[in-house]
């Protein structure tokens, strides 16, 4: 997937300001996931889960380059934009991202996101089920290096760990 051809205009996303003046920018979880659930289902459904798998990550990619252009910089060093990353995630109530490993001579990351928005507290199914989110990880990290980059999450809550953790390196 050509990452050129991901970006959507931030401005797109429309002016919150004056579009919710009394609810502000942000929605509840529970929200949040009936409609990305419902979503899941429905393309799952139509297409199986493993295209709707890949929708998602794909998806994901979209949602995570067009993040990288308009929130962060191809300037800053990778701890600056880890830091930055952290920071922003956590402003949005996305989840708490932290850096586990990093060799920066392979571009092999581990990354974890606890408290995602995607899936903390959901049942254990034994599946993960952050494929968005891996996607957007992607997205954003490929776009940084210029590079395509896979993202894959090896654990999950609905796997029955406590935190998300995904395993980033070159395709």
């Amino acid at each position: 997937m050509d990452t050129k051809e991901l970006f959507i205009e931030w401005s797109s996303l429309g002016d919150l300001e004056s579009g919710r003046p009394n609810l502000g920018r942000f929605i509840s979880v529970e929200v949040y996931r009936l409609m990305h659930y419902s979503l899941k289902r429905v393309i799952a459904d139509r297409y199986g889960e493993q295209e709707m798998k890949k929708i998602l990550y794909d998806s994901g990619k979209v949602a995570g380059v067009s993040f990288f252009k308009a929130m962060l910089s191809k300037e800053l060093d990778v701890s600056l934009l880890i830091s930055k990353l952290h920071s922003m995630l956590l402003d949005l109530k996305v989840g708490v991202l932290k850096l586990e490993k990093m060799d920066l001579a392979s571009l092999n990351f581990v990354l974890t996101i606890s408290e995602d928005i995607d899936c903390s507290g959901l049942p254990v199914t034994g599946d993960t089920v952050c494929d968005f989110d891996e996607g957007f990880i992607d997205g954003i990290f490929s776009e940084y290096f210029q590079k395509e980059m896979v993202v894959k999450e090896i654990d999950c809550w609905s796997t029955g760990d406590r935190t998300c953790r995904f395993r980033i390196s070159p395709k």
